[in-house]
């Protein structure tokens, strides 16, 4: 399936990394995207990153959702 295809691949890349900082980007990096939203990034401690955007293409910044366990209040769009 397209819409599985990166899963595995996110998930080895993730596993066991330690988040240092999670922060929106600054105006100044969404504009070297070429990017008018400013999505969250998550700053790992090994200096990599993961970006949150629109699609897979990176046509722009996207939203990320979080919620704490299945059947608890949905904590939000971040």
């Amino acid at each position: 399936m397209t819409d599985t295809k990166h899963s595995k691949h996110f998930n080895d890349l993730l596993e066991g990394k330690k988040i240092a900082e999670a922060r929106y980007m600054t105006l100044e990096e969404a504009e070297s995207f070429g990017w008018e939203k400013r999505p969250l990034v998550l700053f790992f401690s090994d200096r990599s990153m993961l970006v949150f955007q629109k699609d897979d293409e990176g046509n722009d910044g996207g939203a990320a959702y979080y919620q704490e366990g299945e059947n608890e209040e949905i904590i939000g769009t971040l």
